[in-house]
């Protein structure tokens, strides 16, 4: 049946789920993802009104970006997050499942529930696999056939409207997609009805429009053959096969000055970057702590390096990226990669935004950075518009617009 997204949005407007699930399921399917670092970076896809987002964000303490292309769900997610008293922990960000613009490990758990059909069950494991830091879990919800012998009505209506697997199909997609599944929880009937089916037909009643008519044959299915079908939680973990080193990523410490130094003169040709980190470590209305990040290799030794320091864009605060260096052994091995995205990670917890960076135009878009130009942004200097770059880490405030204006120790 053919149905205008206005007419769906506007019967969904304001409910608390667009699809089954309750906050009892979210909280089993994360007990089921097993242990998460402390403070976990959270990727919800299909968002919604945020429901699952807010319990994963009491739940762990992390920091859950909410990913819509809806505006008033994001809005509502927001809304949600302030009465929680969770808004700290979340962002939300209104862009496409299928062109996030985020890097790669950038998340310790990505979730999905009730919306991967949008991409596909096989296309959206394989394209978020990368989203995944080490020990990384990727959640998400799948409907499919529960018997083994659906009645003709349940495969015709579904035939129509989603290609419906039975689970053991969707455990060799996870298998060919790279993952092992570490668990398979079927939904409760209840997670159908009570905040999502009950409020929707509330919603319907007396309305008559396509999208209603729709709400109202998908519900009566439900009635007569729910047997045939439900939702289940996959909870997938990918399958490490590359042997990239496992970077671990911290903080500086005075303890690690010189190693820090040495990382910077080794990387460039001179010492002037070596020097650079120094001046503005000494500058304090440029240095912000916890924003100077080491990549340590297994062995202990300091092999990457990345730092962010206060910048103005038109005179309102930003943060500028630079320098960022790794010692040449280390090099393309990952090691520049993992502490720049600790850099923005510990900003976004910071509750920063807008981060400039003058780079090479062929790496820094891996980390979501695009040309400054988009953003308004420009610089006082002579410069190509594709190798000055800018980043929102949060895209749904506003960032401010101008030139830049760099620490004095910059020399521009």
């Amino acid at each position: 049946m053919s149905f205008s997204l206005s007419e769906l949005f506007a019967l969904h407007h304001g409910l608390p789920r667009q699809g089954p699930g309750s906050d009892e399921t979210t909280a089993r399917l994360l007990a089921l993802a097993g242990p998460v670092p402390p403070r976990p970076r959270i990727l919800d896809l299909g968002c919604g009104p945020g429901r699952s987002a807010l319990v994963l964000a009491a739940a762990t303490g992390g920091h859950v970006t909410g990913v819509d292309l809806h505006q008033p769900y994001l809005d509502q997610f927001l809304d949600s997050a302030d009465r929680a008293g969770l808004r700290a922990q979340v962002t939300a960000m209104r862009c496409s499942m299928d062109a996030l613009p985020f890097p790669d490990r950038s998340f310790d758990l990505v979730w999905c529930e009730g919306a991967a059909y949008n991409l596909g069950f096989a296309t959206a494991l394989d394209s978020w696999r990368r989203l995944l830091a080490p020990g990384g879990v990727l959640v998400v919800t799948e409907i499919e056939f529960t018997g083994t012998d659906p009645s003709p009505a349940t495969v015709d209506f579904w035939a129509e409207r989603y290609p419906l697997r039975y689970p053991d199909d969707n455990r060799e997609i996870a298998a060919a997609a790279g993952y092992t599944v570490l668990a398979h929880h079927r939904l409760p009937e209840a997670d159908w009805w009570s905040e999502y089916y009950d409020p929707l037909l509330a919603r319907v009643s007396g309305v008559d429009t396509a999208a209603a008519a729709e709400v109202r044959a998908e519900t009566e299915l439900r009635r007569e053959h729910g047997a045939d079908y439900d939702y289940a939680g996959y909870v997938l973990r990918p399958n490490r096969t590359d042997k990239t080193p496992m970077w671990t990523t911290r903080p500086e410490t005075p303890a690690d000055r010189a190693a820090i130094h040495a990382v910077n003169a080794a990387a460039f040709p001179t010492a002037e970057e070596a020097d650079l980190v120094d001046a503005l470590r000494a500058d304090s209305q440029a240095w912000i702590d916890g924003l100077s990040m080491v990549a340590v290799a297994p062995g202990g030794e300091i092999a990457g390096f990345a730092l962010i320091t206060r910048c103005e864009v038109g005179g309102e605060p930003a943060l500028a990226l630079a320098p960022c260096a790794v010692r040449p052994e280390y090099q393309g091995k990952g090691a520049g990669a993992a502490a720049i995205r600790a850099c923005l990670d510990a900003a976004r917890h910071l509750d920063e935004n807008l981060v400039v960076v003058l780079g090479h135009p062929e790496y820094y878009p891996r980390f979501g950075f695009t040309p400054a130009s988009g953003f308004g942004v420009r610089a006082s200097f002579d410069v190509p518009d594709e190798a000055l770059m800018a980043l929102s880490l949060d895209a749904s405030r506003p960032t401010p617009a101008g030139v830049i204006r760099y620490p004095a120790a910059f020399g521009v």
